[in-house]
This record gives structure tokens, C-alpha cells and sequence, in this order.
């Protein structure tokens, strides 16, 4: 997109919060590839799906320093006790999974920053291994972690997503890599090309890819 024209449409979007500008700050001054982050513009847009789903369970696989995983929070159905009305037991609960365990005391110190050490679980390792020992129903899963891995991860948790639920999978995209033909040594562009395909011809769910910021696949389960 023409640089003026996200230019503007930041210009007319609500600013970050001060934990989120924190964090936003200081991973680009301290992380090798900053570009990970979620970010201003798309940490507001999963802010407002979650909020528009009020899920109970979400599952992040990919939290890095933390920035989506409190966007995601901010929708989370809030505990009993301050519910206005009755029928509902619990808060929600975000579950995050984080590979490299060098960025846990990063990301513990954002969340208590944040307020959310009792509503975001974190776990240090591989997805792969770490989601079939979560026992959840999700309301809504986002997928921002290794390429190669997005179909291991959206067959692992479909599942387990209920009826009516979503996942959402992040640089779908992949800056427009996945319009050519990808080189065999490409295993990151060959992973979403994949993934891409596979959702579009399952039939248990429906989908939207939604050219915004680097590709963001929304898929709902039938």
C-alpha cells in the first residue's frame, strides 16, 4: 500500500496504550528481527476481533515479546464477578506458546506491566508438543510462528476449536511470495503456499484472506 495512505490511515485509527507503545519501543531497539511484532494497526484489529468474539479460551501459538497476546486479552470475557449478568463461571484465559525461552522474562515482565499474569498462561517450548497437552475447547486461536509448521498447528488445533470459532494465521502473504513458485530451499514460503491451500479446500470451515498488513487468514469452523 502507498506509504501517505498508511500514513493516514494511522492518522485516523485510535492510538496504542502505554504498555503496547512500551513494548513496540523496546523491541525494536532490542530484538534482532523487530518486523515480528504485530504492531500498532494489526494489534488494534485482533484487539477488536476478540472483543467482537468475547471468547473464554484463546490459544496464541508465537507470542514473542508479548504485544498480541495482550491485544488478545482485551477481549477476554471478563470473571464473574464483574459480569452484569448471570449464567457464565469463569474469566477468560488466554494459553500462549513461545519457542525461545531466552524472551521469557521479557514477556513476564510486560504482562505483569500489563495486569495480566492471571489471565495469560505462558508456555516455553515447542507448539508442537505443547498444544495436544493444553486440555481446552478454543473459542479463538491466532497462528503467528514457524512457517513450515502453520498446517502441523491448524490440524492439531481444529479439533478443539468449537463450532462457530476461529483461528486466525498471520503473514498468509508472506511479502507476496507466495504469487511465485517457491525455490525448494524456501521452506517458509512453501509452509504458507501450503497452508493457503489446504484451508481453501477444507470443508469444515470457511475463510477470508484479508490483504492487510502482510496477509491475515480468518477462519471460521462450521
Amino acid at each position: 500500500m502507498d506509504k501517505n495512505l498508511v500514513e493516514y490511515a494511522q492518522q485516523f485509527t485510535s492510538p496504542e496504550s502505554q504498555i503496547l507503545s512500551k513494548i513496540n519501543r523496546e523491541t525494536h531497539l532490542t530484538q534482532t528481527y523487530p518486523q515480528m511484532l504485530a504492531g500498532h494497526m494489526q494489534g488494534l484489529l485482533l484487539r477488536m476481533i476478540s472483543q467482537m468474539i468475547r471468547p473464554e479460551r484463546i490459544l496464541e501459538i508465537g507470542t514473542f515479546t508479548g504485544y498480541s497476546a495482550i491485544c488478545l486479552a482485551e477481549g477476554l470475557t471478563p470473571p464473574p464477578s464483574t459480569l452484569p449478568f448471570k449464567g457464565r463461571r469463569r474469566g477468560g484465559v488466554i494459553h500462549t506458546i513461545e519457542s525461545n525461552p531466552e524472551l521469557e522474562s521479557t514477556i513476564r515482565t510486560y504482562l505483569e506491566e500489563a495486569s495480566l499474569e492471571d489471565s495469560v498462561i505462558l508456555h516455553i517450548g515447542d507448539a508442537i508438543e505443547i498444544i495436544p497437552a493444553i486440555d481446552e475447547t478454543w473459542d479463538l486461536v491466532f497462528i503467528d510462528a514457524d512457517k513450515p509448521n502453520y498446517r502441523n498447528y491448524y490440524e492439531l488445533v481444529l479439533p478443539r476449536v468449537r463450532k462457530g470459532g476461529f483461528i486466525l494465521a498471520d503473514n498468509v502473504l508472506w511479502s507476496g511470495k507466495v504469487l511465485d513458485l517457491p525455490l525448494k530451499w524456501d521452506r517458509d514460503t512453501r509452509g504458507i503456499s501450503e497452508f493457503n491451500e489446504l484451508v481453501q479446500l477444507d470443508e469444515r470451515v470457511e475463510n477470508l484472506l484479508l490483504p492487510f498488513r502482510d496477509g491475515l487468514m480468518i477462519i471460521r469452523k462450521h
